[in-house]
């Protein structure tokens, strides 16, 4: 069961994320669940565990590192457009 509870806060997190970049996750709801666990790791990574958990993920670095994620992946789909 707690592995469903990651899914969903973590599809939770990437969705989040894309709202305040104002970006599309490319991939949907999968692409959101990816963001969120990707960026839970570089979240932590750079900030440590801190705030409040749930799921198994520091929300605030998690959602930080969602943020950062989405952005670094709107720049990159921009530039491929651009070089087609």
């Amino acid at each position: 069961m707690s592995f469903i509870w990651s899914l969903i806060v973590g599809g939770i997190l990437g969705w989040l994320a894309s709202l305040i970049v104002g970006k599309d996750v490319p991939g949907g709801i999968i692409g959101n669940i990816i963001a969120g666990f990707i960026g839970a790791w570089i979240g932590s990574s750079l900030m440590g565990d801190f705030g409040p958990v749930i799921g198994g993920f520091a929300i605030i670095p998690a959602l930080i590192g969602a943020i950062i994620l989405i952005f670094i992946v709107s720049l990159i789909m921009k530039g491929m457009r651009k070089a087609s």
